[in-house]
């Protein structure tokens, strides 16, 4: 008869990512806001790995200094811009059990953080993501931008009917180490459409999407450039509409 263990089972890891391009002026701040709250959260590992895609305002040299400060930080630092490339890297890079990535203004209040990652390590989740347009969601923004996430989700709906999600790029997602090895390397876009071809393609792969109503705060000093970002996002759609559907292997 096998001997049954007193030990504790390991606690999973969680890397949460933080994606930034010139943000000096609130990294520190964020990181170390994030980092107070995640020490309350015993449950899980947690890791912030900051994800520099390019800065040239001294971005990267603070991300280095976090690094050093705390031991629960990692800076990784690209030389290419895109905010999407950034995500795809610091997920294949990662072996934590779940991974996540929040927007670095902390638009996302960071306390729907343990919820989204119980929806992957205890709800059986694939991929969980906080939306603004969900019943329950609490969100102050302009007029302009709420016209716009409503108007894009509706070209979703069109594009993909069957894909029944309300926001798609909310920027507060987590994977699980399944979603990670299967479909991260097959997202084309190192963009702002990063967030609708990860969906797109675990909708078609049967893989198990969950929403959670989030309360969201709009930053005014928002880098979004929102008509170069629809062209994008619609090129993006067609692209996705008219290749050859993803099949799950393994």
């Amino acid at each position: 008869m096998a001997r049954m263990s007193n030990e504790p089972a390991a606690k999973k890891r969680v890397d949460v990512v933080i994606p930034c391009y010139n943000e000096v002026g609130v990294l520190r701040q964020s990181v170390e806001r994030t980092l107070a709250f995640l020490a309350t959260q015993p449950k899980y590992d947690w890791r912030i790995v900051i994800a520099d895609n390019g800065s040239n305002d001294g971005t990267s040299t603070l991300a280095r200094d976090l690094e050093h400060e705390y031991p629960a930080v990692q800076a990784l630092l690209l030389t290419i811009k895109g905010r999407g490339l950034a995500l795809k890297e610091a997920w294949s890079r990662s072996d934590a059990d779940v991974v996540m990535y929040m927007d670095v203004d902390l638009s996302t209040d960071i306390a729907h953080i343990p919820r989204l990652i119980d929806m992957i390590a205890v709800d059986g989740a694939d991929v969980a993501i906080g939306s603004r347009l969900a019943r329950g969601s609490r969100t102050k923004r302009s007029l302009k931008r709420e016209t716009t996430s409503r108007g894009y989700v509706f070209l979703i709906r069109s594009t993909f009917p069957r894909l029944n999600i309300t926001d798609a790029q909310c920027g507060f997602k987590a994977l699980s180490r399944r979603t990670v090895e299967h479909l991260v390397p097959r997202i084309e876009n190192r963009m702002w459409f990063f967030d609708t071809e990860l969906l797109i393609l675990a909708h078609r792969a049967g893989y198990k999407i969950m929403e959670l109503p989030v309360r969201w705060d709009e930053d005014p000093d928002t880098k979004v450039h929102i008509l170069k970002t629809a062209a994008e996002d619609i090129r993006g759609l067609l692209r996705m509409r008219f290749q050859r559907g993803y099949r799950p292997h393994g």
